[in-house]
């Protein structure tokens, strides 16, 4: 069911992709969603969809969908399907137009390897927080670059100098629920992975504008998510949307 959710999830995100254009409405492209779930046999939504453009996408839990989609910006779409019981959960960020500017290209791939080195450290008798660090240092490594932070990555890690442009943690359990039950940590000691055990691995970037952010980057935000199984030598990811810049453009070319 939690594949099945999953493959109906991604069915989903890819329709919104092939149907987005420039000045569509966040709710249009919602509803290009819910279309590609029930027509599949889902229930529905497995959680309110997040459908943000442009600088809406930096806030974590935009869920008014009201906004027009502007050419040149990016959307973020984080949703998942419900399927007898069990949710699915994607998050994708495309351009509207179907082309990343080269500022949008350099925050997105830096989300991508951090997502990379998150899914590599996902395997059985890892703690819950390794692939959160994995992604951490990926992601830090990249503001530097970026010119967002300036200073050592272990020495910006330990004065959580990241938090404005990350926030949260890169992960969470998945089954009935989206953010399924089950502990994190036993006492001090967080829980080890095991096979069978499903999770979301979701880095994010989100540069609000302000004087730490340098204008060419301001109101940029991105997200990546899929859902991943721990098998027995590593993991599996459940979740199959494009999300490679190529990927992403050549799916979404109007020819």
């Amino acid at each position: 069911r939690l594949r099945r959710a999953a493959d109906i999830s991604s069915a989903g995100h890819i329709r919104a992709m092939r149907q987005c254009r420039p000045g569509m409405t966040e709710f249009a492209l919602e509803a290009e969603l819910t279309h590609e779930f029930r027509r599949q046999g889902a229930s529905g939504h497995a959680y309110g969809p997040i459908v943000a453009g442009g600088a809406g996408a930096c806030v974590l839990h935009y869920v008014v969908n009201d906004k027009t989609l502007a050419d040149g910006s990016l959307v973020l779409i984080d949703a998942g399907c419900e399927f007898e019981g069990y949710a699915g959960d994607i998050t994708r960020t495309f351009p509207v137009n179907g082309r990343f500017s080269g500022a949008q290209r350099d925050a997105y791939e830096v989300v991508l390897a951090a997502q990379a080195a998150a899914i590599a450290a996902v395997r059985p008798g890892a703690p819950f927080i390794a692939y959160h660090e994995a992604a951490l240092r990926v992601l830090v490594q990249g503001m530097v670059e970026l010119g967002l932070l300036h200073g050592s990555v272990d020495g910006l890690i330990e004065q959580e100098a990241y938090k404005p442009f990350y926030m949260h943690r890169t992960g969470h359990w998945l089954g009935l629920d989206v953010h399924d039950a089950g502990a994190y940590k036993d006492g001090e000691k967080w829980t080890a992975l095991a096979p069978g055990m499903v999770l979301t691995v979701e880095p994010g970037l989100y540069l609000r504008p302000g004087p730490q952010v340098p204008e060419h980057l301001q109101g940029i935000g991105i997200r990546i998510e899929d859902d991943v199984r721990v098998t027995a030598d590593g993991n599996e990811v459940y979740t199959s949307v494009p999300k490679t810049v190529a990927d992403i453009e050549a799916l979404m070319r109007h020819d």
